[in-house]
This record gives structure tokens, C-alpha cells and sequence, in this order.
């Protein structure tokens, strides 16, 4: 878990760099444009700084499809340069605020140039990674996050950190890279696939069991792309047809929505009186 997590971090940094100093991401190649293209409005991508797009590698545009509301507090997990986070804090407004959470120093670093430059005065970004989110529990109406859970060792903990800052009735509506049906063994093995957002991803299935292992409810997952053998082709460049047939139209991007239970009983008889 440690070598995966140092290889993710690493590959992370250089690409905060190579956009710092306005060089084309990894995933600016056609390569990875099933994955990474079109995610976001001409609009939206207009009213961002040119650093926080071009460090963009998400999978979808969770602020597209989560209910975001005027006054809520809002956090994403696995931030990278903002993108999300600034889209956020426009959605909840002066009254909100939207926290990112990353592990990398360098794309810390360029988040906070990024929302320095454009005014964002609603945002904070932290140190840490989505196994210890530095947040006190219940302080988060709504976890958002695109494409980097899926990174993640240890998922289970993910899940369960995740529903510990939620507050009681909080939202879980994340973009992530799902499979769906059976993956072969020596894809998820290869860490360059793990740094590309593909091979850490959970089967779709399994996705629900975690999260409700971790306590939420009302789980769904909906696809948003479906991604074929073609368009993995540079992450095989020695496969043969049988590997294709195996992997083709197995990954998709997804739209994971849960919710935490809400207080009930004696919680919401102290929730009641904090008030």
C-alpha cells in the first residue's frame, strides 16, 4: 500500500509542476481524453485559472451532479489544484465554504495560487491524506471527490472517514472510475495503471457493499462514460485480442451517491440542544 501511495504522490507532484508552469498534464494526451475530456463547460472552464484546468484529471464533474446548496460546507477529497473546490465555493456561496484535501505539497501549493488568483475567499485547502481527514466529525454537509478514491489503498477507511465528518443527513456524491464485471489480475497489479485512474477502481458491486459496510445509506451508482479496449490502448501496447475482449467496456466513470444517516433519537435530542 505504502509503494502505491508514494508512486500516486510522486506522479501528482509533477503534474502540479508541469501545470505551474503551464506544460500540458499527462492526461492532455489523446491517450487519456476518454477519461479526462469534456468534463467541464466552456463556461466554467472560462471563469477558472488556466492552472487549475490544465492540472484537472478528474474522471467527472461531481459539481455538476451534486446538490450543492447556499450556506453548506463542502470538502473534496483528493483536491489536486482546486478545480472542484472553486466550483463549489461558488455553489454554496459567501455564507459556505468548500475545503480540498490532498496529500501532495506541490499541488497544495498551486491549489492555494489558483483560488489566490481567483479571489475565492470561501476556500481552504489541507494537508492529509483520505485514510485521516484533519476535520472534526460532523462538520461536512457534502463529500465530493473525482477520480481519486479509486487511488486509495485502503478504501474501507476511506469510507469510514468519510462518514465520520459528514454531519447526520450529509451527502456522499463523488465521481470515480468503477468496473463493472470481472477485471484481469495482472491489470490491477501494474502501479502505472493505479497512478492513471484506472486499475484501483472497485467493481461496482462491491463499491455499495463498502459503503454500506461503512454505514451509509440510500447508495447508487450511475454510470456517466463507458470506456473501451481502444481507448486504453496506450496503457497495452503489447495486448492481444483476448486481453481486449477481457477489459473491453469494463471500466466506467460513475456517479457514487450515498447519504449518512440522519440523527435519530438521543442524537437529535443533543443535536437539539447544541442548537
Amino acid at each position: 500500500m505504502s509503494d502505491i501511495k508514494e508512486a500516486v504522490r510522486e506522479k501528482y507532484s509533477e503534474i502540479a509542476r508541469a501545470a505551474h508552469e503551464s506544460k500540458p498534464s499527462c492526461c492532455a494526451t489523446t491517450s487519456c481524453d476518454p477519461i479526462t475530456a469534456d468534463l467541464y463547460d466552456e463556461g466554467q472552464r472560462a471563469t477558472l485559472p488556466e492552472a487549475a484546468v490544465r492540472a484537472s484529471l478528474g474522471c467527472g464533474n461531481p459539481t455538476a451532479l451534486a446538490t450543492l446548496n447556499p450556506g453548506e460546507v463542502v470538502l473534496d477529497l483528493g483536491a489536486g489544484g482546486g478545480i472542484d473546490v472553486l466550483l463549489s465555493a461558488r455553489r454554496v456561496g459567501p455564507t459556505g465554504k468548500a475545503y480540498g484535501l490532498d496529500m501532495t505539497d506541490e499541488m497544495l501549493a498551486l491549489a492555494r495560487r489558483n483560488a489566490a488568483d481567483a479571489g475565492a475567499t470561501n476556500v481552504e485547502f489541507l494537508k492529509g491524506e483520505l485514510e485521516a481527514i484533519p476535520l472534526p466529525e460532523n462538520s461536512v454537509d457534502v463529500i465530493i471527490s473525482n477520480c481519486v478514491i479509486n487511488l486509495a489503498a485502503d478504501k474501507d477507511r476511506v469510507f469510514a472517514e468519510a462518514r465520520r465528518v459528514l454531519k447526520p443527513g450529509g451527502r456522499f456524491a463523488v465521481s470515480d472510475v468503477v468496473v463493472r464485471g470481472e477485471v484481469p489480475e495482472e491489470i490491477r497489479k501494474n502501479v502505472e495503471l493505479w497512478i492513471g485512474c484506472v486499475a484501483g477502481a472497485l467493481e461496482e458491486n462491491e463499491y455499495q457493499q463498502k459503503l454500506a459496510a461503512a454505514g451509509f445509506e440510500d447508495i447508487e451508482v450511475v454510470p456517466t462514460r463507458f470506456y473501451r479496449f481502444q481507448d486504453m490502448r496506450a496503457y497495452f501496447p503489447d495486448a492481444d485480442e483476448s486481453l481486449g475482449a477481457a477489459i473491453d467496456a469494463k471500466f466506467m466513470s460513475a456517479f457514487v451517491r450515498a447519504r449518512k444517516p440522519a440523527a435519530r433519537g438521543r442524537e437529535s435530542r443533543i443535536a437539539a440542544l447544541e442548537l
